[in-house]
């Protein structure tokens, strides 16, 4: 809690200063006493008894380490670093993207239905995913959360038609495992983006396209940008419906002939 290893017993008096000062943080580290006090509507004798609760002699002393841990906060969250986009857009020039990009293309284009699956904020980008695939190349629908769609059985027939499209950076989120192993079962085709060809879901899928970025971690969430994924999700549409676009041109002209 705030820049202590344990929660120290609060009262009601103290809750209220401590939420006043989790939202103020900014303000509140140049605060005097006597400022903090009228915005909480505590007394000064409070707001002492608060400053010792948290292990401070007085309320300079609470005041310099709340600036410490403020500062140290801001530190943990880097800015954005371009040159990994610019490194991952270099690589997608590169043989091996191209090459797995080809390969789920392949599969894709023989495919009726695309299921996009992702947790956190990997489901935003499946979400988008659906609505960009069935703008341009397929029918797709987005899997908001696999535990509540179990997959125990899907006809043959039905089943070698799907593709299964996961989003995931750890690759090793345990709930969507377990779903994909469903269609792995029913010989249905998985491909996945993620960020690494080591991980579980990776080994799941019949095509891995892999993205190797830096992953980010800010107080215990996942903030690995997400770009690369959007990115490759674009990509791989724009692709099949050229596959497509060209197949059925080729028909056409077969049929002609």
């Amino acid at each position: 809690m705030l820049f202590l290893e344990k929660t120290p017993q609060l009262s009601d008096t103290d809750i209220n200063i401590y939420q006043y000062i989790v939202t103020h943080l900014e303000s509140v580290q140049y605060m005097r006493i006597r400022d903090l006090a009228q915005a909480t509507f505590a007394s000064t004798a409070s707001i002492l008894r608060f400053c010792n609760k948290f292990e401070c002699n007085g309320y300079s002393e609470f005041r310099v380490r709340l600036q410490s841990y403020v500062q140290s906060q801001q530190e943990k969250l880097k800015k954005v670093d371009e040159t990994i986009f610019i490194n991952f857009l270099q690589r997608t020039n590169e043989a091996l993207f191209q090459k797995n990009i080809n390969d789920a293309t392949q599969l894709l284009k023989e495919k009726e239905l695309v299921l996009f699956v992702g947790h956190g904020s990997s489901n935003i980008i499946a979400e988008y995913g659906a609505l960009y695939f069935s703008s341009l190349c397929s029918v797709a629908l987005s899997v908001e959360n696999p535990a509540n769609y179990p997959i125990n059985f899907i006809y043959q027939n039905i089943s070698s038609k799907i593709c299964v499209i996961v989003l995931s950076v750890s690759g090793e989120t345990e709930e969507i495992i377990e779903y994909l192993q469903h269609f792995k079962r029913n010989n249905s085709s998985i491909i996945c983006i993620t960020n690494s060809t080591k991980s579980t879901i990776a080994k799941l899928s019949d095509v891995c396209i892999p993205y190797y970025i830096t992953e980010e971690s800010f107080e215990g969430s996942n903030i690995t940008s997400q770009v690369p994924a959007l990115y490759t999700v674009e990509y791989l549409a724009r692709q099949v419906h050229s596959a497509k676009f060209s197949t059925t041109k080729s028909e056409k002209q077969d049929e002609n002939e």
